[in-house]
């Protein structure tokens, strides 16, 4: 589903990711671990499409050469990016929000537009999998939500939306061990044969509830070691610093 090869990417004359490699195939969920600065959410903006990086090599999603799409294009076709920072919209509903984003990206796909009433009845639907408040609807967007909260908003937006590719950057970031297993067994909720993950993270508290299929070690700007959902432990136990220069 996902090729990476030899990307890199640069700003402000400093080069960030330095010939990255990876494969993610249809239904996999991969987690990308690493120290600060590795690369890690410049990897996620870089295939979001965020502005501001010099860029090399080659991205593949579902055979079509991502680097040259939109950030509209690359969601319409089924990317999607979870903030480890989401932003808070005072003033803007929730309902409104997600609608406007799920009509957006059916517009993109020739697909008839979602109904206010019909979206009610979705949104609810899906909240009640994620054990959410529908009191979550008439609120502004993470106007006043707690980081738990706000997460489990981002994974709300990801079940809607039904991308083929989700990247989560960071999203236990911040949250206490309660927040973390709801979001946790949110995510993990959400698979499917034909949607990828890449999770990304710091720590591996999170791949307690969503296991990984692979984990990959980014080490300046580069994958120094994959392995399988074990090499999460050995990282906790041993850090990285043994790690680069491996394989």
């Amino acid at each position: 589903m996902l090729r990476i090869e030899q990307l890199t990417a640069a700003t402000e004359g400093k080069t960030i990711l330095n010939g990255l490699d990876l494969e993610i195939g249809a239904g996999e969920v991969h987690a990308i671990m690493g120290p600060n600065g590795a690369g890690k959410s410049t990897l996620a903006n870089v295939l979001a499409g965020r502005d501001g990086y010099e860029i090399g090599g080659r991205v593949v999603f579902d055979g079509v050469d991502l680097l040259a799409l939109t950030p509209e294009r690359r969601a319409a076709i089924g990317l999607f990016l979870a903030f480890q920072y989401p932003v808070e919209i005072p003033g803007v509903g929730n309902m409104y929000f997600l609608r406007t984003a799920l009509n957006a990206i059916r517009r993109e796909r020739g697909e008839a537009e979602v109904a206010a009433v019909d979206f009610l009845a979705l949104a609810r639907m899906h909240m009640a999998g994620l054990d959410m408040d529908p009191a979550f609807l008439s609120r502004s967007v993470n106007d006043g939500f707690s980081g738990g909260e706000k997460k489990r908003n981002e994974i709300l937006q990801m079940s809607l939306l039904e991308p083929r590719l989700a990247i989560l950057d960071e999203t236990d970031s911040g949250l206490d061990i309660d927040a973390l297993r709801a979001v946790g067994q949110g995510v993990e909720r959400l698979r499917h044969p034909e949607r990828s993950m890449m999770i990304i993270t710091h720590h591996p508290h999170l791949l307690e509830f969503v296991r990984p299929d692979r984990v990959h070690v980014l080490q300046a700007g580069r994958i120094v070691r994959s392995g399988g959902p074990e090499l999460a432990g050995e990282l906790e136990a041993g850090g990285y610093s043994a790690m680069a220069g491996t394989r």
